[in-house]
């Protein structure tokens, strides 16, 4: 077909796009879904717990993946900072992905374990007294906020339908989804953040 023809008729160049970008998908994106270690957790891998599940969304609320990534690519300058390469396997109970471009702040895949509850407790309310270069934000009211318990048994419940419709079956319990919200009881929003930073990476960690 005479390429003047195309670039001259808008309606037929959109559909001539539409159907490139669409064999382009089928091409990439299908067989991943027959590759074992990109649809199936690493050995290890758990849901995320109620108090987990919250943080992690506390920490889309506040924009902490506009600074932070959460993908370790495999080269050694990464590894030899942050620790083992970011593998698929890890981010299959992760709706949305937060891995992320922008490094303003360190990658934080494998943050969990390396650092005590209480200095990611000092370094959210006051990020210059253990980090003095530190450019973060404070994030004190976390620390005085209750964590707000009323939608969590619905979250758990999306996540159920999620997993079953990638055909991984229930994540939660009937049990678990029932006990979420006395998991949540006293906690503040800082509590839930940390459970979440504390879990991040270590399930390679440990299967390894």
């Amino acid at each position: 077909m005479n390429h003047e023809v195309i670039e001259k008729n808008i309606g037929l160049m959109g559909v001539l796009i539409l159907i490139v970008v669409s064999l382009g998908a089928l091409v990439e994106i299908v067989p991943l879904y027959f590759v074992k270690n990109v649809t199936e957790p690493v050995e290890g891998l758990k849901p995320y717990t109620a108090l987990q599940l919250e943080g992690r969304d506390i920490y889309i609320r506040e924009g902490c993946n506009n600074c932070h990534s959460q993908m370790i690519r495999p080269f050694r300058a990464e590894t030899e900072r942050y620790g083992h390469y970011s593998v698929a396997g890890e981010f299959v109970y992760d709706h949305p992905f937060l891995w992320g471009s922008k490094r303003t702040g360190p990658d934080l895949h494998r943050v969990g374990g390396r650092y005590s509850d209480e200095w990611h407790r000092r370094h959210m309310i006051d990020p210059r007294s253990v980090v003095p270069e530190s450019n973060m934000p404070a994030y004190p009211w976390l620390d005085k906020t209750p964590v707000d318990k009323s939608h969590i048994k619905k979250k758990m419940e999306v996540m159920n339908l999620l997993g079953n419709s990638l055909g991984q079956g229930d994540r939660y319990s009937a049990e678990e989804i029932a006990a979420a919200e006395s998991q949540l009881e006293g906690k503040t929003e800082l509590d839930a953040l940390i459970a979440y930073l504390q879990v991040l990476g270590t399930a390679l960690q440990s299967a390894r």
